[in-house]
């Protein structure tokens, strides 16, 4: 007596369009992110004077909240394309070499905004419990040229990508 295994396959269309759709989807996530975190900065930016530096007042305490929200929606941007778009590529699931070469070639510049932006987050993301720095115009600043670079990069990626 034989025991015939039935193995399931799935078309190999079919697989092409699944990880397009995984891309896809990938892509929304970080450009979801990244409008949250950019609406975010925007609003931060135009919230000068950034307080008194005794955190005390009203204006102070809602600068702090935004800044706390701002720097949790950074770092969930910055792990979204770390920890989907770039790992993929960068653990060889991405099948297109032309894609491949091009996030091979963009990595080592959005690695270099990733450590801006996890910096400027261990500065700033300390609750209420913190003064805004007097050099937070500059950092905010700074963080946001990186920012731009970055987005620059990711959409030449996420071009490819489609």
């Amino acid at each position: 007596m034989t025991t015939e295994h039935k193995r399931e396959t799935t078309p190999p269309g079919n697989k092409d369009k699944e990880r397009r759709t995984g891309s896809q989807e990938i892509v929304q996530k970080l450009v979801t992110e990244r409008t949250e975190m950019l609406s975010l900065y925007c609003q931060l930016a135009g919230l000068e004077p950034y307080g008194n530096g005794n955190g005390k007042n009203a204006r102070a305490k809602n600068t702090q909240e935004m800044l706390q929200k701002f720097c949790q929606v950074l770092v969930d941007y910055i792990a979204a394309g770390h920890f989907s778009l770039y790992e993929r590529i960068v653990n060889g699931t991405e099948r297109r070499q032309q894609i491949s070469d091009l996030a091979e070639n963009l990595y080592p510049r959005i690695a270099e905004s990733t450590g801006s932006a996890l910096d400027f987050n261990d500065k700033y993301d300390c609750g209420d419990h913190c003064e805004i720095a007097a050099s937070f115009s500059d950092d905010l600043s700074q963080l946001g040229e990186k920012l731009a670079a970055r987005i620059e990069l990711e959409d030449k990626l996420i071009r490819q990508l489609h």
